[in-house]
């Protein structure tokens, strides 16, 4: 049995064929990381779990408990997504011939140009992760971002990588809920937020926040989580599929695209443009997680990249190398990205549904 190797010793290793040499040693340094992963998750898993219950848990409950409930999930993904994802933790329109590095660039500065940024601008990042898009729009636009976040570790991790690349001084971060901000009234220049206001128990109430914050005749632009017109609440497998999301996502209850643009607009904002983005996407944006893909980059999500963590992890955990638990982190994991390919198969959800808004100059 082996955990990581990369030397030429074991019968795994040694292969002829350098590409297989490649994959073997992809395998290896991937499982090395989930050990640790899976030690750090299986701590706050049994702590998120019982918010959702395997979908017996109360949406009320949920809605009640929601900071607690985001910062448990969070704990626990963050390292998974960083190791999986990058810096920026949200999908992308993706065009052929797109890495997905290059459609998340992309996605991020499409956002600041519909924002019209101008450089000195002062803008806030709603649920900013550990700050990956905000490091990204400071540089593209040059304007002083402020993330606004309320976890501790993402925003610690945060903090070190906008040192890193020496952003140090004009972008920082405030940790703190976004349904109380705690900024003065017309604060900002620009407010946005990608696929993080999903996590708000009250939309009308988290967008009322971002108004008040927001200059007047200023704009605010989102990247939200929704069910599409396409989804049917009386069809057991549309049901299913959205319990799954909301299982493996940290969420609530997900809204839909008429709930959310009816939510701004009762905040008081004047809706500019709004549009479905997944609609006319070239190539799915789910497609770095459909298991039926193989690549290297998203080897450990295809179907026999699945078996083999799973049985990985089985071992493991039987041996003692990874936690009692392990195999429910595991198998949560999995069905949060099951039900995302499966929610943008059937187009029931769309992780991009985009609206930019205006506070009016008078009130």
């Amino acid at each position: 049995m082996f955990v990581f190797c990369l030397c030429t010793r074991c019968r795994i290793c040694r292969v002829s064929s350098f590409p297989v040499l490649l994959l073997f040693m992809f395998i290896h340094l991937s499982y090395f990381f989930l050990v640790l992963l899976l030690i750090l998750g299986q701590f706050f898993f049994t702590r998120y779990e019982k918010y959702h219950g395997y979908y017996g848990g109360k949406e009320e409950s949920r809605k009640s408990n929601y900071t607690d409930m985001v910062n448990k999930y969070y704990d626990l993904a963050t390292s998974f997504y960083e190791y999986g994802w990058g810096e920026s933790f949200h999908f992308a329109h993706r065009w052929n011939g797109e890495s997905l590095r290059e459609s998340i660039k992309r996605h991020e500065h499409f956002l600041a140009l519909q924002l019209e940024l101008k450089p000195g601008m002062k803008v806030l990042d709603v649920g900013c992760g550990i700050g990956g898009p905000l490091r990204e729009i400071a540089r593209f636009s040059s304007t002083s971002v402020t993330g606004l976040n309320n976890n501790d570790y993402q925003i610690t991790r945060g903090k070190a990588l906008n040192r890193s690349v020496g952003l140090g001084a004009t972008c920082d971060f405030v940790k703190a809920d976004f349904m109380k901000m705690p900024f003065s009234d017309n604060t900002f220049d620009a407010v946005y937020a990608i696929e993080a206001t999903c996590h708000a128990p009250d939309p009308v109430g988290c967008y009322k926040e971002i108004y008040r914050v927001l200059k007047p005749g200023q704009c605010f632009a989102v990247y939200e989580w929704c069910i599409t017109d396409h989804y049917d609440p009386n069809n057991a497998t549309h049901k299913r599929i959205k319990d799954e999301i909301e299982l493996g996502n940290g969420l609530p209850d997900i809204r839909s695209t008429r709930q959310c643009l009816q939510a701004v607009k009762d905040a008081g904002f004047e809706v500019i443009w709004d549009k479905d983005l997944a609609e006319d996407s070239p190539l799915p944006w789910y497609l770095p997680l459909d298991p039926s893909r193989f690549s290297l980059s998203s080897f450990r999500l295809t179907t026999v990249g699945r078996i083999i963590t799973r049985n990985m992890v089985k071992v493991l955990e039987y041996v003692g190398l990874a936690p009692e638990g392990s195999q429910r982190v595991s198998s949560f994991l999995e069905k949060a990205a099951e039900g995302l390919v499966e929610g943008g198969k059937k187009e029931i959800f769309t992780p991009m549904y985009f609206f930019v808004v205006r506070k009016p100059l008078s009130e």
